[in-house]
């Protein structure tokens, strides 16, 4: 699957982003990692193809929202109440084939996009 990520930018803390994600073709569920200097890259959402299920990890919860356009094979992260530690490249993963319990781990995922640069400042 091709992907094409968009968004992303300079923001002050508190403030807000979003991110896109184009896919050519269709995915069980379609996300985002991020990875920050000198750090792993980690999961931060996804949301299956239906749109109907949605899955953050902890430190973004209530704070980021991801959706999937009801037509289209396009996820949108919107972020606010940004953080300094939200700081990193956003990377776009979507997978065809992966199991619908390790949607957190990266090696469920079969197509990545090119990441998109988020720099919050405090």
């Amino acid at each position: 699957v091709q992907l094409q990520a968009s968004g992303g930018g300079l923001v002050q803390a508190g403030g807000s982003l979003r991110l896109t994600c184009a896919a050519a073709s269709a995915f069980n569920y379609m996300g985002w990692f991020r990875q920050a200097p000198g750090k792993d890259r980690e999961f931060v959402a996804t949301v299956t193809s239906s749109g109907r299920t949605t899955y953050y990890t902890d430190s973004v919860k209530g704070r980021f929202t991801i959706s999937k356009d009801y037509a289209k094979d396009t996820v949108h992260l919107q972020m606010n109440s940004l953080k300094p530690e939200d700081t990193a490249v956003y990377y776009c993963a979507a997978s065809r084939y992966g199991d619908y319990v390790h949607v957190r781990n990266r090696d469920q995922y079969d197509s990545w996009g090119q990441g998109t640069l988020v720099t919050v400042s405090s």
